[in-house]
């Protein structure tokens, strides 16, 4: 119990100090995550509905795919990133290895398709002749569109802290092609690995609390926004 208080004292001694080791660290966990979950979204989002709606050969082997993505071991999916951007591999010449964007595009695939499978989902449970009285009451394809996704807003918001959740506590990949080079590539996670190996708990207990409370801040935001919509008016 100890090591836990001492944890919990050394993570608010660095939110406090002012660290700029601890900052610098805290801020690309944030900045990594977040972008991996934009794109995520940005890619997840469009082909999720394409799932739901449209009807084309081989529609279901792709939705088993994005299922089946949902539940990929991020070491699998850092391992292929990696041998992408290799030096001796296909995208190896643009040196992206052991970059903080090299980190994006691995959580962006692990997240998206987490996104791909709850959008389809999402899009699913809504009524199949929305969009056909939309477009009745004069609404264009576009419009009609943004209305499904209003109507399916709820769920949606959901598919975004899933995918914000997934990568922000992602450990595996982000070490294999970020390297957890210091003032670099590390982030929350791996600093928190590379303390426990040092023997170092508090510090690594520490990480671990500042990295949920990240979480939980990012959740938090997400869940008010969510809640408010819900409220019938």
């Amino acid at each position: 119990m100890d090591v836990l208080f001492d944890g919990l004292a050394e993570a608010i001694g660095l939110l406090l100090s002012g660290d700029q080791d601890s900052w610098s660290i805290m801020m690309l966990t944030l900045r990594v995550s977040l972008t991996a979950t934009a794109i995520a979204l940005l890619v997840g989002l469009p082909l999720g509905a394409a799932l739901a709606l449209a009807r084309f050969p081989g529609r279901r082997i792709v939705l088993a795919a994005a299922n089946t993505g949902m539940g990929m071991p991020p070491v699998v999916v850092g391992l292929f990133v990696t041998v992408l951007l290799w030096r001796s591999g296909p995208l190896g010449g643009l040196g992206l290895l052991y970059t903080p964007a090299a980190m994006v595009v691995a959580q962006a695939a692990i997240a998206t398709p987490i996104v791909v499978a709850l959008v389809t989902a999402a899009l699913q449970q809504v009524d199949p002749d929305f969009r056909v009285q939309m477009q009745a009451l004069g609404a264009t394809a576009i419009r009609a569109f943004a209305a499904l996704l209003n109507e399916a807003r709820l769920p949606l918001l959901a598919a975004a802290m899933a995918a914000f959740g997934a990568v922000v506590s992602e450990v595996g990949a982000a070490q294999m092609v970020g390297g957890n080079l210091a003032g670099q590539t590390r982030v929350l996670t791996t600093a928190a690995v590379l303390a426990t190996s040092r023997g170092q708990f508090s510090l690594a207990i520490a990480f671990g609390l500042i990295l949920l409370l990240i979480a939980f801040a990012v959740n938090l935001s997400l869940t008010l926004m969510q809640q408010r919509r819900a409220v019938p008016r």
